[in-house]
């Protein structure tokens, strides 16, 4: 299992539409991110920081990546996602989200 966190910033006029959105996610969006071995999905707000938690549970990546990134229902969930979303200067390939690194880990006793 690959833990991931995120992070990026909510555009602050349109903290609303973004609140609402995600009061009720659209099931083919979340189907596809559990198609996509996505698990424990989480985002977080403090202030204008959204911080996103999820886990993989898949083994291979990029080709689970690739299938949420051609859902067209996540694409069009991500029309109305993407304008509520200002991206740090780091984030990838023109992506929303930037990556963080996880520095340290309690595990299981």
């Amino acid at each position: 299992m690959k833990r991931i966190a995120q992070t990026t910033r909510l555009v602050p006029e349109r903290r609303e539409e973004y609140l609402t959105l995600h009061s009720a996610v659209w099931p083919g969006v979340e189907a596809a991110l559990r198609a996509a071995n996505i698990r424990n999905y989480s985002i977080f707000l403090a202030g204008d920081l959204l911080f996103a938690y999820y886990e993989y549970h898949g083994d291979d990546w990029e080709a689970d990546l690739a299938t949420i990134k051609a859902d067209s229902e996540t694409q069009r969930w991500w029309t109305f996602t993407d304008p509520c979303q200002e991206p740090w200067l780091d984030a990838e390939n023109g992506g929303r989200w930037s990556d963080l690194p996880e520095i340290w880990h309690l595990n299981e006793a």
